[in-house]
């Protein structure tokens, strides 16, 4: 069993993503803990009304929402009761027990799962702490849970896989459910897992799965406001479709949000960048070419992403370093490693490897899913986005440092 947890601000965007799989016959609600009615008999108010009447006896703390999945291996039979009674088991060894958890279990994916929404806002407005809940509580509760139940351990399952291909152009013509979805999907997923700390860094990932992040021109209402939408782009790089407001996107992909975590990420990434430079120091000596360049980091898990004009000249570069899952500009790892020095030094001949404005990859180099144990998130990834769907290490001390705000010195004789 993989046992993934994300937290966040808001009960009802957590709740609503799993209404909205139920609508569409993906998932049914299967347990209520701690409410008073059956699962059946609830509305959408009472499963809202009984999480958010605690996040109100609390109103300081802002993160107080908790989205777990437990993830099942594929073949694993497990009936409604076995799996309320492993939702059980799991929410009371992580110290939840004696929380409202709403459970649901989805069967849009080829491995049985589940999802659980709670608070951490105790009924005397008391939160429990988030901090090391899933590098600690959870993985202990997980193996707990697999023992007492009989099932295929984390780190025993196998490699299985599936592929995250390019959005289906064909879905557009259908509205922005489908495409919304997977939008949805892509977005939040390489938010969680990679380092950057800008949009064309953003959109560097994003492009190569038919998506971009659009800020609007720089003079446009949109751009002065610090507005944000998504577009599914075509072959060409050309937007087709119905933008997606990222407000709308569960998680809120939005500029303010993606600015906080640009501020996290910059601090985050710079233990990397030595590492990353030594390896393309050393694919630059042997490398003559701009495309036998991006082969030899592309062996190495590294790839390079070419900005080119209408022109086809070069003015932009961008190293994707899917080891470290950091994402840097050229020009931020150093001159020598801008785009106009690496063009004089290798040539400015026409990439047929890389991402650029007007040719997306359609084949990508890594694109397959591997499920493991959570404590297995940082080591061997040999795919794209295997790494997207392990449990995020995130410094948080790090993240309150850049949003502390400074001590007043105090005045001479002040406590006189």
């Amino acid at each position: 069993m993989v046992a993934k947890i994300k937290t966040g601000r808001s009960i009802i965007g957590a709740i609503n993503y799993n209404e909205h799989k139920v609508r569409l016959g993906k998932a049914e609600l299967i347990m209520a803990q701690g409410y008073l009615k059956e699962p059946k008999s609830l509305s959408f108010s009472d499963k809202l009304n009984r999480l958010t009447d605690l996040t109100d006896r609390n109103e300081r703390t802002q993160v107080n929402t908790l989205h777990v999945s437990l993830n099942f291996a594929v073949g694993e039979v497990l009936d409604k009761i076995l799996l309320q009674q492993i939702a059980d088991d799991y929410m009371e060894g992580l110290g939840f027990g004696g929380q409202p958890y709403l459970v649901y279990q989805h069967n849009d994916a080829g491995h049985p799962h589940l999802h659980i929404v709670t608070t951490n806002i105790k009924p005397d407005g008391e939160r429990i702490s988030f901090h090391l809940l899933a590098n600690k509580a959870s993985e202990e509760s997980r193996k707990n849970v697999e023992q007492t139940f009989n099932l295929i351990k984390a780190e025993d399952q196998k490699q299985s896989s599936q592929v995250i291909s390019p959005i289906s152009l064909d879905q557009v013509a259908y509205g922005k459910t489908d495409t919304k979805r997977a939008i949805t999907n892509v977005v939040n997923e390489i938010i969680r897992a990679y380092k950057f700390t800008s949009v064309p860094e953003f959109n560097a990932l994003l492009n190569q799965f038919n998506i971009t992040a659009d800020r609007g021109s720089k003079d446009s209402r949109m751009f002065a406001k610090n507005g944000l939408i998504y577009w599914v782009i075509d072959a060409n790089g050309q937007k087709t479709g119905v933008p997606i407001k990222a407000s709308s996107i569960y998680g809120k992909p939005t500029m303010n949000n993606l600015n906080d975590r640009f501020k996290l990420n910059a601090a985050i990434r710079k233990i990397s960048k030595p590492d990353l430079t030594k390896t393309i120091d050393g694919a630059l000596s042997r490398s003559l070419t701009m495309n036998d360049f991006q082969n030899k980091l592309k062996r190495q898990m590294i790839d390079v992403v070419l900005r080119r004009n209408d022109e086809g000249r070069l003015y932009g570069i961008t190293f994707i370093d899917h080891r470290a899952k950091t994402v840097f500009n050229g020009s931020d790892l150093g001159k020598a490693y801008s785009a106009g020095m690496l063009s004089a030094k290798l040539g400015n001949e026409k990439s047929v490897v890389s991402t650029n404005t007007n040719n997306y990859i359609k084949s990508k180099p890594f694109d397959k899913v591997q499920h493991v144990s959570s404590e297995r998130a940082v080591e061997n990834h040999n795919t794209f986005f295997e790494s997207l769907f392990h449990e995020e290490y995130q410094d948080q001390s790090a993240f309150q440092k850049l949003n502390q705000k400074k001590r007043r010195k105090k005045r001479p004789g002040q406590n006189l």
